[in-house]
């Protein structure tokens, strides 16, 4: 009997970028009556406020008290308080603003170098996330989602930014993150992080949790938890989720 859902955002609860549609919303308040439930992405926790947080209207605040975000990649850590009624900052593992500085130049420059540099881009490309992650989006954060599928479907453009750009900053980890992004943290501070501080702050082990993800192949931003040995559903789009999460949910009514 798992005691923890673990979701990825993008791709696995929702379309890149967008909420999550009214079924998803159901299915997480219903889910939020029986588990832990941590969402664990590379957004910033506005992010998380727009696609999930804010939707969930109807979730109670002994609801909401179960809901653990993780943001970028799990550098930020944030729950619900219920007797203050706001979100709370559990850690923050920042980057210097040397880090952020040298970050910026070297995913710009090596983009630029090898002809990936979007030069009119759907927002900004480079993002400093909360100052825990820098974050490049090679069209733009806020570019169409068929146009980011689209993109590097295979990851080669991304393997050879990173391939580019690691030699300027030795000091960070770089991983390909969504569907044209690349995030940049301080080593080790992937979600298999993450998800070893949940374990601690709930005092569960592996065998309570039960991850989902979209990118759980080596290299992709999901595969370091399955590397640590959680089990794990791979999933390709929120629809299959909102199919898996169905079958929870009638296996315990």
């Amino acid at each position: 009997m798992k005691k923890v859902l673990v979701f990825d955002l993008d791709d696995t609860l929702c379309i890149a970028k967008t909420p999550i549609t009214d079924e998803m919303v159901a299915i997480l308040i219903r889910l939020l009556e029986r588990y832990e439930i941590c969402i664990i992405s590379g957004a910033m926790f506005e992010q998380f406020k727009i696609q999930v947080i804010d939707r969930l209207t109807n979730a109670t605040s002994e609801q909401l008290s179960k809901l653990h975000i993780m943001a970028a990649q799990g550098t930020r850590y944030i729950k619900f308080d219920p007797e203050n009624n706001e979100w709370e900052a559990v850690y923050s593992n920042d980057l210097t603003d040397d880090q952020i500085k040298r970050t910026f130049v070297a995913l710009e420059q090596a983009s630029r170098e090898l002809g990936y540099w979007e030069e009119n881009p759907a927002g900004e490309i480079i993002e400093n996330r909360d100052g825990t992650q820098v974050t490049l989006s090679a069209l733009g954060q806020q570019a169409d989602s068929e146009e980011k599928y689209a993109w590097d479907p295979d990851h080669k453009k991304r393997e050879a930014i990173i391939k580019l750009a690691q030699p300027m900053i030795p000091d960070l980890e770089m991983r390909i993150g969504g569907t044209t992004s690349i995030d940049v943290t301080q080593p080790g501070f992937n979600k298999s992080f993450g998800v070893s501080e949940l374990m601690k702050y709930l005092d569960v082990t592996m065998d309570d949790i039960l991850f989902f993800g979209d990118m759980t192949q080596p290299g992709g931003n999901d595969y370091p938890v399955v590397e640590m040995g959680v089990e794990t559903i791979t999933v390709r789009d929120h629809i299959e989720t909102t199919n898996v999460l169905r079958g929870i949910l009638a296996t315990n009514d």
